[in-house]
């Protein structure tokens, strides 16, 4: 049997344009549900679309690692060198005969390229908004008499290209590099990452018809504190998932029924190496697994203490009450689907909402923080 290279470009193109039709027909849609709106408008709600769509993107990347779809293409970006599995169809059949249960089977072959169809959707969909972003700047500086409000180029949406498309590098890495639970990780972080520059777009095009509200003392350090814990959590979680560490404690509030059960930080954190082996090539052992879920279970209590007081001084505030509300509604969520994950054995839709409410915690923050004077977004540019 031959050996299908890592990399292989010849389907890019027609990846691309899968990619394109996907996300040009909700994007048509949105565009023709506001009709009777301004453009600034429309393309406002393409922006929330795209955000809405990156959402998804991250979900069904969880769904895609949570099925252990991953791998459902050894190659990168098509599947044996053709833009969707139809034309791949010996090659696959011939790798699950060998293995029946994977990596490479029919059903995770599918499931890989959805999941790069749909980030090359949101790919486009961000490519044209920059594009747009780019034509409006062009315009108003050949007008003279709106210079005033063109002083800053629209780095903002030029920035969002180049992390997708270093998502993208991502993406690739985590094939060819065969899971390796660094790049996955940070190839989750990259994505969440993503998620913010979109809603900071969608919050900097509202700045303009809103003023930012000042927050009393001491709210915006905590506010910027937990978002920051927020996504060292999400790390360690991403850490967990990766390597495959969920399943090593089955109980709670204890972890094999000791409250400090024998663990290997060292060798759980030791960055730089293969899924389920050392940097030295010996097998991970189970006290650095245990290492690594018990670090995220420690640092769990750290953050929810934290986002329960920023809800609680939110909640203080009639402007911030809806936030401090959603906040508290997420934590509950994460709360029941980490318990979830632990004591019934890593479900699916337990661990997809999961993730899907630490990217909502996210976006709420973002939301809470773009709503006052700390990030002082610039309208349209800057």
């Amino acid at each position: 049997m031959n050996v299908q290279a890592a990399f292989d470009f010849s389907p890019l193109s027609g990846l691309l344009l899968i990619g394109g039709l996907l996300a040009l027909g909700p994007a048509l849609w949105v565009w023709f549900k506001n009709r009777a709106a301004s453009t600034g408008r429309r393309v406002q709600a393409v922006r929330v679309l795209t955000l809405f769509l990156t959402f998804d993107l991250i979900l069904f990347g969880a769904f895609t690692r949570l099925t252990d779809s991953g791998l459902g293409c050894p190659d990168w970006p098509g599947c044996y060198g053709n833009a969707s599995p139809l034309g791949a169809t010996d090659q696959i059949t011939q790798a699950q005969t060998a293995m029946p249960t994977g990596p490479v089977t029919h059903a995770k072959a599918w499931i890989e390229m959805l999941h790069r169809y749909i980030a090359s959707g949101v790919g486009f969909l961000i490519l044209l908004l920059t594009v747009k972003s780019w034509h409006d700047w062009l315009t108003q500086r050949r007008n003279v008499v709106k210079l005033n409000h063109a002083a800053g180029w629209p780095r903002l949406s030029t920035l969002t290209v180049f992390w997708v498309c270093l998502q993208g590098a991502f993406g690739a890495w985590t094939v060819t590099m065969k899971l390796f639970p660094l790049i996955v990780t940070l190839h989750l972080l990259g994505a969440l990452v993503l998620l913010v520059l979109l809603g900071l777009q969608v919050a900097q095009h509202a700045a303009q018809k809103s003023q930012s509200r000042a927050m009393p003392a001491g709210l915006p350090g905590l506010l910027v504190a937990s978002l920051l814990l927020l996504f060292m959590q999400i790390a360690l979680g991403g850490w967990v998932s990766s390597n495959y560490a969920v399943l090593v404690c089955s109980d709670f509030p204890t972890c094999q029924g000791h409250w400090w059960p024998e663990m290997d930080f060292r060798a759980g954190f030791e960055l730089w190496r293969g899924l389920g082996v050392t940097g030295s090539g010996e097998l991970l052992s189970f006290t650095a697994l245990t290492a690594i879920h018990v670090a995220h279970r420690l640092m769990a209590y750290v953050v929810l203490a934290l986002l329960m007081v920023l809800a609680w001084q939110l909640n203080r505030f009639a402007l911030w009450r809806l936030q401090a509300r959603v906040l508290a509604g997420l934590i509950g969520l994460q709360l029941a689907t980490g318990l979830s994950n632990v004591v019934l054995g890593w479900p699916m839709l337990s661990a997809l909402l999961h993730t899907g409410g630490a990217a909502a915690l996210v976006m709420t923050l973002i939301w809470t923080l773009s709503s006052t004077s700390v990030l002082k977004l610039r309208p349209l540019y800057g």
